[in-house]
């Protein structure tokens, strides 16, 4: 079996570096390099795997091919050409440069980079296999170029769609939340299984599911595939299999928690309760009809963690602040609860009646929030005998 060794990068949302650096941290992996939303280690052909299978806070997985200095269009032609295509791109294989970033670069023209760097391509495999056209209909291959000032990185796409597509959201679901980014924010509180968690606003309970599937050790890539799966002579199909079947000897069927979720609407509930279906955590979780107004429980030491609603609509201003009000509430009358939201509504703080403790901004999409963390009292240590 190879024992190639390649850089991977993960991509990430911005400020949610740290958390995915301790993920890649635990599988075994040493982080090579961090910076603006992308987190790079090293790691062989099953990192690869375990990576697409087992992280839940990365974008996607890139393999890098090369890196080279180009400030002109023939120099990122001789450079995109440079790179040994042959061992990563086979006769029939579809290969094409499916998105193209600049930053502060005199190459700027997305569609101009993805042509000179298709056609450099096409050259060399010309070259190497004594073809002139290629089929294309055979695997995949993606690329991806990030160019910053004169530094062209050009990465293989291993993932596909993105990682946030778990495969459990089989309907037609609108999410509010990513479920990558719902995972990171839960990582980014010190909520543990044994604890409660409640989300007075659960919309398709991504939350809740993102939650369940932590605290039974279910790798969130087993429900779907990877654009590398198709690259056997990479990446051998057995290691996918191998990896996959070793990941669920590790879920926890017995694991106890309390998870619940609440939500205005009856038709959300039970997309909410399909999706955790569809996911395999149905029993861990209780979706429940009910107003935020209603929120209350009787024990202690619990967590909120929500997404509520953003007021985007003209004239939702007066309705959106009793709302944060009533959230401020009802969250008061919890006995020594903690509770994290995530929101771009501006007087979210002014709403709910209190300052948080922490806060930080996030990305939700396009969307600048922000995550507001108010911390309660730690459960007190039971003394030992």
């Amino acid at each position: 079996m190879s024992t190639e060794r390649f850089t991977l990068t993960a991509p990430c949302r911005f400020g949610l570096e740290s958390v995915l650096k301790r993920e890649i941290h635990d599988l075994g992996y040493d982080v090579t390099a961090v910076s603006d939303g992308r987190v790079s280690f090293a790691g062989d052909a099953e990192a690869v795997c375990l990576a697409n299978l087992c992280l839940r806070t990365a974008e996607r997985v890139l393999l890098q091919a090369g890196q080279f200095e180009a400030d002109s269009y023939e120099a990122l032609y001789q450079g995109t050409k440079a790179i040994p295509w042959e061992h990563y791109i086979q006769p029939h294989t579809k290969f094409w440069v499916t998105k193209a970033s600049c930053v502060k670069a005199k190459l700027y023209s997305p569609s101009d980079i993805q042509s000179v760097m298709k056609k450099a391509m096409v050259d060399r495999l010309s070259g190497k296999y004594g073809m002139t056209q290629f089929p294309e209909d055979g695997e995949q291959c993606p690329l991806r170029v990030f160019v910053q000032g004169k530094t062209v990185t050009v990465y293989l796409d291993t993932t596909g769609p993105s990682l946030h597509k778990r495969g459990y959201r089989k309907m037609e679901i609108e999410a509010p939340i990513a479920e990558n980014l719902a995972a990171a924010l839960l990582q980014l509180t010190p909520w543990k299984p044994d604890r409660i968690l409640v989300d007075p606003f659960c919309g398709s309970g991504t939350f809740l599911i993102e939650a369940a599937m932590q605290a039974a050790k279910i790798a969130p890539g087993l429900k779907r595939h990877f654009t590398a799966e198709q690259w056997t002579h990479l990446i051998p199909e057995a290691l996918w299999k191998e990896n996959r079947a070793a990941l669920r000897e590790e879920i926890v069927t017995d694991v106890s928690c309390d998870l619940q979720g609440y939500d205005i609407s009856p038709q959300v509930i039970e997309a909410a309760r399909h999706c955790a279906r569809e996911a395999g955590v149905e029993r861990m979780i209780h979706f429940q009809v009910r107003d935020v107004a209603e929120l209350a429980h009787r024990k202690k030491y619990g967590f909120l963690i929500t997404n509520p609603p953003y007021g985007e609509r003209i004239g939702e201003e007066e309705e959106l602040f009793r709302l944060y009000r009533t959230l401020g509430e009802r969250y008061r009358a919890l006995e020594d609860w903690s509770m994290y939201v995530i929101t771009s509504y501006e007087k979210a703080e002014k709403a709910i009646g209190r300052k948080a403790d922490k806060n930080r901004k996030i990305y939700n999409g396009m969307i600048q929030a922000n995550f507001y963390q108010y911390l309660g009292a730690k459960p007190k240590k039971r003394p030992t005998s």
